[in-house]
């Protein structure tokens, strides 16, 4: 069952997927979904003295240096360094909140305790050069809590059962209604699903992240991924209903 072409092409998945139906590119790009919300270890000691024996000329501009290099500055104090990080990696990472959402909602507040955290914490980055991954993996942690804690109060009856999917954050400008329809019905299916399910399941098939990055994001070993994956694909096969498949049978 393959939802979309993932958004960076992958190889494919370990597990056999059956076809959910052709849906193209139906999934917004980064840039649209950064429009929907206002921007606003230990340490290696031998990757970090390397960057920092190649300081950058202050003349060329931050916007030049690599993530490596903003990382060393910024541990150091550099607040410049610091926004030149945030203004790069935002998008991305409004992006894979509003995925694993499946809504735009109280996503800004997400990306900034994530941005937050990740810069109180950059002497804790043990390759400077991965922030765009390790903030990703903070990104995963905090809507995965942020989903526990909102079945948790269902569950008590203490809030609502389940977030409206917001179509106009997921869907891309140019997808049909048939595949805003599909992309409906399969969040309302993932919201029923154990959060590690459904987070796993969306890094992998709507992402098309590798299961090696998904295992590193979700903090778990590749055989949990792939249990994981596989389960949420088992369901989502035994509930999706193709309109089209269904109108041509009848």
């Amino acid at each position: 069952m393959r939802l979309v072409e993932p958004v960076v092409p992958a190889a494919p998945a370990a597990e056999a997927q059956e076809d959910m139906g052709d849906v193209g590119p139906a999934f917004a790009p980064e840039e649209r979904v950064r429009g929907d919300v206002r921007s606003g270890g230990a340490r290696a000691g031998d990757r970090r003295s390397s960057v920092a024996a190649a300081p950058a000329e202050r003349g060329a501009g931050l916007t030049e240096l690599p993530d490596a290099q903003l990382v060393v500055l910024g541990a150091r104090g550099d607040v410049g360094a610091l926004e030149q990080l945030y203004r790069r990696h935002v998008a991305f990472a409004i992006h894979l909140a509003t995925r694993i959402e499946g809504s735009a909602r109280d996503v800004e507040d997400i990306v900034h305790d994530a941005f937050l955290r990740a810069f109180e914490r950059l002497d804790d980055l043990v390759d400077p050069a991965a922030f765009r991954a390790w903030l990703g993996s903070i990104i995963v942690h905090k809507v995965r809590s942020r989903m526990r804690r909102a079945r948790l109060l269902g569950v008590l009856g203490m809030g609502k059962s389940s977030e409206p999917v917001d179509l106009d954050a997921l869907a891309s400008p140019a997808a049909s209604p048939h595949a805003r329809a599909q992309i409906a019905q399969i969040y309302a299916l993932l919201q029923t699903l154990p959060a590690d399910d459904r987070i796993a399941w969306i890094l992998r098939s709507v992402e098309g992240h590798d299961l090696e990055t998904v295992a590193q994001m979700t903090d778990c070993s590749l055989a949990t991924v792939k249990r994981r994956i596989s389960r949420a694909q088992h369901f989502l096969d035994g509930h999706f209903v193709d309109s089209t498949s269904s109108e041509a049978s009848s």
